[in-house]
């Protein structure tokens, strides 16, 4: 167990992500006979089942608490294994795909993994189809909404509490287990209301999408870096109202840079790790820095911190194994052919090869990647918004890491806090020259004499760190443009989800669809989603150009729209054997 771990129920109590109530929706029929696509010689069942359940560090509330929560209708909130939201079944303990149960007995805690977001199914006439690493179809602003009702709902009524506390502790409770239960119970829940109310907007993100960047940010600078015992915050969190659809995560780790804005840099272990520890500290891993002058920048990082770094070095290695999927239905391939010819036109003649077309990125660390052209072409531009929120720097204020981020102010930037938090921790936990070297770390190999801080910033993997986030992003509405291999099976499309098929793409912003329902059902002729979905009764609003700032904006890239029909359909053909 890493030092200053926290396991017990009350303190995995002050942290947490959440939504806004949207209304009950039907529960998904469960597919447990999925037909698995071919996606590469490496990945299998055994590489399958450790991305679905890998720990990475996330911890939202204890096993024993979720089981005896209740719905709205009175079943058990773990009753349909949260099918009801889109999360594919997996464990029998109701854990669906992506939901990990860490520890044992009424210690165990629920965390979240990759797979919770980046693994879809899809139907084509009722028959379902797994696709692994792919953009989840799941609310999971309901799901948060919902968990947040529930705990409230317990905590507002004692009859309501005894029932939940039988539940939760295996039997009836003696007045002072009651109470010092309630008292977890309210740890946890301020925090985590106190982020949902003020984050989430009225209008909801909808099935397939989130504002991942505005929730990473909320909740480290809204509920992990106060002076307080509860580390909130409050005012730090804003209205997370920027969703994006979730990317697809093969050929993730070959990419020049990642996020939709590409502020992060790629290509390399190190790169990768720093980008997911940013991630999980977004969804539900404990943080609590603290300033400690034995630490060899002043701070603590990885007090409490629950972040698994062994589990994200694993899970970083099973996307290398992850390839795309392979499309399951016939392909014309002299039609395919013609579309070939098609991508590979320059762009004003229609064609796609220049800015989606597999050619050499930067190499870092001797890591080859491939180019990942980051450039305005005319889509939503609210992400950007989000990258100059600034927020109290709390417990962190005046935290530095020489050659990586100057000294904190009171109030900076959100990204530079995430910066701070991210290189602070790997460098504490991973670099061999660390300070007071663990068991079971890479620092147990290395010298035990304190390093100045010139001496730590100055190895190669510090010097690496120092580019994993680029603070000054690119031009407003620059995103990044990636290798479109798979593309088939990520609808909806654009890095916003505003647009519900590949055909609809490859039409004129105007003429794209206004409204569209959001769902697993699949349109194999158009590409995407299909026109009637009957799950999840959600219809995505979108907006044209007029409003290209609204976050829903179906506006831009406009390549392609003046193809000829014919070359239209070759290159949908195209598309599909990619």
């Amino acid at each position: 167990m890493r030092r200053g771990r926290i396991t017990s129920h009350a303190a995995v109590l002050a942290f947490a992500l959440a939504g806004v109530s949207c209304a009950t929706k039907p529960p998904l029929s469960v597919y447990p006979n999925a037909i698995l696509l071919d996606q590469g010689p490496r990945w299998n069942d055994v590489t399958r089942a450790s991305f679905y359940a890998q720990d990475q560090g996330a911890r939202i509330i204890p096993l024993a608490w979720l089981q005896a929560l209740k719905q709205t209708n009175g079943q058990g909130f773990l009753n349909d294994g949260l099918s009801r939201y889109g999360y594919l079944p997996n464990q029998p303990n109701g854990l669906p795909v992506g939901f990990v149960s860490v520890g044992t007995g009424r210690d165990a805690v629920v965390g979240m993994t990759c797979s919770a977001c980046h693994t879809r199914q899809i139907t084509v006439d009722n028959v379902p189809y797994r696709v692994d690493g792919g953009p989840a179809i799941v609310d999971f602003q309901s799901f948060l909404s919902d968990l947040d009702a529930a705990v409230g709902t317990v905590l507002s009524s004692d009859s309501a509490f005894a029932d939940f506390a039988t539940g939760a502790l295996g039997h009836a409770p003696a007045p002072a287990e009651t109470a010092q239960l309630r008292q977890s119970v309210s740890g946890w829940y301020y925090p985590y209301h106190t982020l949902m109310s003020r984050a989430l907007p009225s209008t909801p993100w909808g099935p397939s999408r989130l504002d991942a960047v505005g929730m990473i940010f909320n909740r480290l600078t809204g509920l992990d870096i106060g002076s307080g015992t509860d580390r909130v915050i409050a005012d730090n969190i804003r209205r997370a109202d920027a969703p994006v659809r979730y990317p697809f995560l093969w050929n993730s780790p070959v990419q020049d840079f990642t996020q939709w804005p590409g502020f992060a840099q790629n290509g390399s272990d190190l790169l990768a790790l720093s980008r997911n520890v940013g991630e999980v500290y977004g969804v539900f891993a404990m943080y609590r820095p603290q300033k400690n002058a034995a630490h060899v920048f002043g701070y603590d990082y990885l007090n409490g911190n629950s972040v698994n770094f062994s589990g994200l070095r694993t899970l970083n290695l099973l996307t290398k194994n992850l390839g795309p999927p392979k499309w399951p239905f016939a392909i014309d391939a002299g039609l395919a052919t013609q579309g070939a010819a098609v991508f590979n036109r320059s762009i004003d003649a229609g064609g796609c090869v220049a800015c989606h077309g597999i050619r050499p990125g930067q190499t870092r660390l001797g890591n080859a990647t491939w180019a990942t052209p980051i450039q305005d072409v005319g889509t939503d531009s609210r992400e950007y918004d989000v990258l100059s929120w600034t927020a109290s720097t709390g417990v962190l204020q005046g935290a530095r890491i020489p050659l990586v981020i100057s000294s904190l102010q009171p109030v900076d930037k959100s990204i530079n806090i995430l910066t701070l938090s991210v290189v602070g921790s790997i460098l504490q936990d991973f670099v061999p020259v660390l300070l007071a070297p663990r068991p079971g770390t890479l620092g147990a190999q290395a010298q035990t004499a304190t390093p100045s801080a010139e001496a730590l910033v100055a190895s190669p993997e510090a010097a690496q760190l120092r580019t994993a986030f680029r603070t000054a992003p690119q031009p407003k509405a620059a995103y990044e443009s990636r290798v479109l291999q798979g593309i088939w099976a990520t609808a909806p499309y654009l890095h916003n989800g505003s647009v519900p098929t590949l055909a609809d793409l490859l039409k004129p912003a105007a003429e794209r669809p206004a409204s569209f329902p959001i769902g697993p059902a699949y349109d194999t002729s158009k590409v995407g989603l299909a026109a009637s979905q009957t799950v999840f009764g959600y219809t995505l609003q979108t907006t044209d150009c007029s409003d290209r700032n609204s976050g829903a904006s179906r506006c831009g890239h406009e390549y392609g729209t003046t193809l000829p029909d014919a070359d239209k359909r070759a290159l949908l053909e195209y598309l599909k054997s990619l």
